[in-house]
């Protein structure tokens, strides 16, 4: 399967940043998840999605490498990368200055399958994601 990957460009808020006007550590999973949700969009099956298919995907790891510090009004490039999807979904991230290329940050996270009925932990990806993939894959 072809590597899959979304990237957006987000601006640090002033909300976002310290006294220092550097974004708090914190933020930098919000940033993840924005381009996770455009990730899981690429190939339809963004959480709405999940949901309808019967499974919960929880975050069970999250892993972040801070590179450089990112600043009040600095647009950002963060991309994700699916990684892994046959036994959990596992993305990588990374996030760098828009203009420059320069990396800020890097990092991944790894979601499971949980049958939203039972509550009970999947050992194998559901066949909706191996389906759903490999029609993003063929488009």
């Amino acid at each position: 399967m072809p590597k899959l990957s979304a990237a957006v460009e987000v601006e640090v808020p002033f909300h976002d940043v310290d006294a220092m006007n550097v974004a708090w550590h914190g933020h930098y999973v919000k940033y993840f998840e924005i381009a996770r949700c455009a990730l899981l969009r690429r190939f339809d099956y963004d959480y709405p999605q999940m949901q309808a298919s019967g499974y919960l995907w929880p975050i069970v790891d999250c892993h972040l490498k801070y590179v450089r510090p990112a600043l009040y009004g600095q647009r950002l490039r963060v991309e994700a990368t699916l990684l892994e999807f046959e036994n959990r979904i596992r993305i990588g991230y990374e996030i760098r200055d828009a203009q420059s290329g320069e990396r800020l940050t890097k990092g991944s996270t790894i979601q499971v399958a949980v049958d939203a009925s039972t509550r009970e932990l999947q050992f194998v990806s559901p066949p909706v994601v191996f389906a759903k993939l490999e029609r993003a894959c063929a488009d």
